[in-house]
């Protein structure tokens, strides 16, 4: 992630620790999404063993690292420093 916004260069780590709130956030997501899958497995293929389940939403989570990461910045730029997207810059 940049440090700097390559247009307006704003500087995205308003302190040192900034993001560490954004932790909760990318728990919320990876949750989220392990619920959904665990929810999709259950009562579209009819409550598959535990190691379908393991199978699928380990790896799943995995894959979704990198944009939940990314994702869980974001978020918590917009909703906690106010930043907002301006399509003019």
């Amino acid at each position: 992630m940049h440090e700097h916004c390559p247009h307006c260069n704003l500087r995205f780590e308003i302190e040192p620790g900034y993001f560490w709130g954004a932790m909760y956030v990318s728990y919320m997501l990876s949750g989220g999404l392990a619920l959904l899958i665990g929810f999709t497995l259950f009562y579209g293929f009819n409550d598959p063993s535990s190691w379908i389940y393991l199978g699928i939403i380990c790896p799943a989570l995995v894959l979704i690292t990198p944009i939940n990461f990314r994702i869980s910045r974001i978020v918590w730029l917009h909703y906690v420093s106010g930043i907002s997207y301006d399509p003019r810059l």
